[in-house]
């Protein structure tokens, strides 16, 4: 896992969350739906401390080894070969300003559901992210925007009965903004939305749509952003408290499943005390 932006969906704003909040059943490839389940090899090259060029690749996890890592591979629909990773950015720098732009990209095909019989589906994700920072003292001020494509062709899917097309197409946002006071206090502000071609047996929704948008505020507190105690002078501690607003959630505002519950009712509440060392 590597962002040095915290742009793209690897490190990308919440930077923890609840394991037990509802999430949306759609998300792009490149945005972790393959984390856990796969190892990746990659190099980068920073040139004159303002370009960013990337290159790697990441191929599965072999069942056994999963299983020993405490993870249950049942169902999953594995990466055939290595899908490669790129990505390419620019960050110049002025005074206390610094302002990055760049694209990156992951492609590559997959197993339906491990059944290779049919052959394999693939899938491309292109994406757009930029990052300004003013880094002042006690203001610092931080706003992140990525914009992902996938184009996911889902033929040997629908062969099988997994899909209802034979290509569907995704677009997920995620943009934020922070103010950081005295290194101490910090606000964010977000916004997450995923949008795409309707699916209903691929997604499994009472809709059959993939549209979910939301917004999430967080507030927290770093008291050893300054140094730490004596006795532990790296101790690093961040105390938050998150909220996540859905105004629309699996494809609907209200009856999302069917059976009356509405998008509101997936928002969530989120205190966290994290440690970093």
């Amino acid at each position: 896992m590597q962002d040095v932006w915290n742009t793209v969906p690897a490190w990308s704003f919440p930077y923890i969350s609840s394991r037990l909040a509802p999430m949306p059943t759609a998300a792009p490839f490149i945005d972790q739906v393959y984390a856990q389940q796969v190892v990746g090899l990659s190099g980068y090259s920073f040139l004159d401390d303002t370009f960013y060029f990337e290159f790697g690749g990441y191929w599965p996890l072999g069942s056994n080894t999963q299983r020993a890592l405490g993870i249950d591979p049942t169902g999953q629909s594995p990466i055939s070969v290595i899908a490669p990773y790129w990505r390419v950015a620019a960050e110049p720098i002025w005074g206390n300003n610094a302002w990055e732009i760049g694209i990156f990209g992951l492609g590559s095909k997959v197993v339906p559901m491990g059944m290779i019989g049919a052959g394999t589906d693939s899938f491309t994700d292109i994406g757009i992210d930029s990052q300004y920072q003013y880094l002042g003292d006690p203001h610092t001020v931080t706003a992140r925007i990525a914009w992902v494509h996938e184009n996911h062709n889902t033929s040997a899917s629908q062969t099988l009965g997994f899909a209802d097309n034979s290509n569907d197409q995704l677009r997920s946002l995620n943009a934020s903004v922070s103010y950081i006071y005295d290194k101490t206090w910090s606000l964010t502000a977000g916004r997450i939305s995923v949008g795409g071609t309707p699916d209903a047996t691929l997604y499994g929704t009472f809709t059959g749509s993939p549209n979910s948008a939301g917004y999430i505020f967080e507030l927290a507190y770093l008291p050893f952003s300054r140094g730490g105690p004596e006795f532990w002078p790296w101790l690093n501690f961040r105390i938050g408290l998150q909220y996540t607003h859905w105004n629309k959630f699996d494809g609907a505002t209200t009856n999302i499943d069917g059976i009356g519950r509405n998008a509101s009712g997936n928002n969530t509440f989120f205190a966290y005390i994290w440690t970093m060392f």
